[in-house]
């Protein structure tokens, strides 16, 4: 009846904490690479809708700020 005492859990091994180590060694020497990278991917991006807007709304105002009269025909009754 000795196996009532072991204990059952799982147990992290050695060789799972290095390789844990390794990867946030890894993450974190390529995450500062990625990070610069997302950061100017969202700068241009943010440049280019920026600049797409502005070329827009020039425009549409030029445009909007004139009105057409249009004669409204009476309408005919049943």
């Amino acid at each position: 009846m000795g196996y009532r005492g072991r204990d059952a859990r799982p147990r992290l091994a050695l060789w799972t904490l290095v390789v844990l180590g390794n990867v946030v060694l890894l993450v974190a020497a390529v995450g500062v690479a990625v990070l610069a990278t997302l950061l100017s991917l969202v700068t241009l991006a943010g440049a280019a809708l920026a600049g797409w807007h502005l070329t827009r709304r020039g425009s549409v105002t030029r445009r909007g700020g004139m009105s057409v009269p249009v004669a409204l025909a009476p309408r005919r009754r049943a």
